[in-house]
């Protein structure tokens, strides 16, 4: 497969018959990540994550990113479509993939980087490191939606907190380090821009790799549409940490593409509009009632 096409996630096998999974078609969970422009904020995401000083060594040290940039975005994409919309041995398998991958990294940052010194252990089955991992994709996710698609009031926020919680627990974040509710998780992310952060050179370096690959991913009029993806969604310090450009002409054009979008995406025939990893549960569902 070429193209941005091979970025993202192919359809999933049907699984049981009848077997709705962790959530169910009435939950959040399915209503907010079926929609396919919560991708979108994948850039967002991996810049929030690597702005995290042990989060970016583990990814540099540990992960193909000089050779394939969006591995991580691909890997993380796909974990938590296959957990949201998947059986109960579909989880089971995609949780096992992940922690089989994520075992081997570990070791300590090379160099100080702000508030973290040298010689820092990091893992990737730290819950600490885990429970960053996870506010970013749910925050992001939220953003997104109420950028790009509809407002998300607080009860559905809520909602959709709580059920990704139990994604949170298939990837070993312990509930005590989770907040109560989707406020407290907005708290802890400004929290942690504001003291726990640090974009270093190895967060600066993924950044490049992420925002303009090489060799391109997407035809040239769009190649710089993931960096403005990424300034228009991300907080202002962390836009101004990874030198995004966010000038009149930058932030006239992310207007111009959120009103579209709020426009166009309830227009779109589902096969577009939807993952289908979405359609395959749904079927799925639906079969056993038929």
């Amino acid at each position: 497969m070429k193209g941005p096409a091979r970025y993202f996630p192919a359809a999933p096998a049907p699984g049981t018959s009848g077997d709705a999974g962790l959530f169910g078609p009435e939950s959040a969970a399915w209503r907010i990540a079926r929609e396919r422009l919560i991708v979108a904020g994948g850039p967002a995401a991996l810049l929030l994550q690597v702005a995290h000083p042990l989060v970016a060594e583990g990814v540099r040290a540990h992960s193909g990113f000089a050779t394939d940039p969006l591995q991580r975005l691909r890997g993380t994409l796909d974990a938590v479509l296959t957990v949201t919309f998947g059986d109960r041995a579909q989880v089971r398998a995609a949780a096992g993939h992940v922690a089989r991958r994520h075992r081997p990294v570990r070791g300590t940052l090379p160099v100080p980087e702000g508030p973290v010194p040298a010689g820092t252990p990091y893992s990737a089955m730290d819950p600490d490191l885990s429970l960053w991992v996870f506010a970013t994709l749910v925050w992001s996710a939220i953003e997104v939606t109420q950028a790009f698609h509809r407002p998300v009031p607080a009860l559905e926020r809520d909602a959709y907190y709580r059920d990704m919680r139990q994604f949170a627990y298939f990837f070993a974040v312990p509930d005590r380090l989770l907040p109560h509710d989707y406020a407290g998780l907005e708290q802890y992310v400004d929290r942690q821009i504001r003291t726990g952060l640090h974009v270093g050179a190895a967060g600066r370096q993924i950044a490049r790799q992420v925002l303009a690959p090489h060799p391109p991913i997407v035809p040239w009029p769009l190649r710089g549409m993931p960096s403005l993806m990424a300034a228009g969604v991300l907080p202002g310090v962390l836009r101004e940490a990874y030198a995004l450009p966010w000038r009149r002409r930058e932030r006239v054009v992310f207007a111009v593409v959120r009103r579209s979008a709020r426009l166009a995406v309830p227009l779109l025939p589902g096969m577009i509009r939807y993952w289908p990893h979405y359609r395959v549960a749904r079927d799925r569902v639906t079969r056993a009632g038929g």
